[in-house]
């Protein structure tokens, strides 16, 4: 699963991957969690430009009830997406991009679980597939919410955990985003393992266990944890 990561990439960086003007301020964040406000890129329902929209992490069906349903569902899995009700219509036509500049797994050693950060190699910033919804409460503003998409271990997550966000390549991000785009056996091999020679894993701290802990120091390699090692 995905249930922590980092955005710590300056706007700039953000426009060039993405191709868009995000006129967003946005702080540096080193431990986001489920239920927060965080960016999505997708192409705008009204005028299918893209645009770069803050949502709520954990997305909520349109036939919930409350929006506590959104808590339960901050990952989908690629191998049941086009089945689960939940994610079926948002896979056909409300697909995201969700901007990172690495996210956290925890490894199971023993009765403890080992933090580790995983980012890519030259420390450029990249995209986790992402699905969003709109839900409707019985009073007030519409809720805009989103999914990140998981599917299993490539060779630098296998020793750590058994599943791990897709992450989609930039030259994917138009077919991807696109809505007209209808071909699921298309859309479903884009969501596969990435390159793991692109990318490390580092272990880091247990600091970063807490939602409530902030700021680079998430990221700061562990002292005792695998000696340092990068995969």
């Amino acid at each position: 699963m995905c249930g922590r990561y980092v955005l710590s990439d300056p706007v700039a960086s953000l426009c060039k991957l993405f191709g868009i003007d995000i006129q967003a301020l946005l702080t540096p964040r080193f431990n986001i969690a489920p239920t927060q406000s965080v960016p999505i890129v997708r192409n705008a329902p009204d005028n299918g430009q893209r645009e770069f929209k803050f949502v709520r992490w954990g997305l909520i069906p349109k036939w919930a009830k409350d929006d506590s349903a959104g808590a339960k569902m901050i990952n989908a899995r690629a191998e049941t997406i086009t089945e689960k009700p939940s994610y079926r219509e948002a896979f056909k036509r409300r697909r995201c991009l969700i901007p990172t500049t690495g996210f956290y797994e925890w490894k199971r050693i023993g009765k403890s679980k080992e933090p580790f950060y995983i980012r890519m190699k030259d420390r450029q910033p990249f995209a986790m597939a992402g699905l969003w919804e709109s839900w409707q409460p019985s009073e007030g503003a519409a809720v805009e919410s989103c999914t990140i998409i998981t599917t299993g271990p490539n060779e630098i997550m296998r020793p750590i955990h058994d599943r791990m966000a897709v992450i989609v390549a930039p030259e994917n991000y138009a077919t991807w985003l696109d809505p007209a785009t209808k071909d699921t056996g298309k859309l479903s091999g884009l969501l596969r393992p990435f390159d793991a020679q692109k990318m490390e894993a580092i272990p880091v701290s247990n600091y970063v266990n807490s939602a409530a802990h902030e700021g680079p120091q998430c990221i700061n390699p562990s002292a005792q944890g695998n000696n340092g090692l990068l995969f």
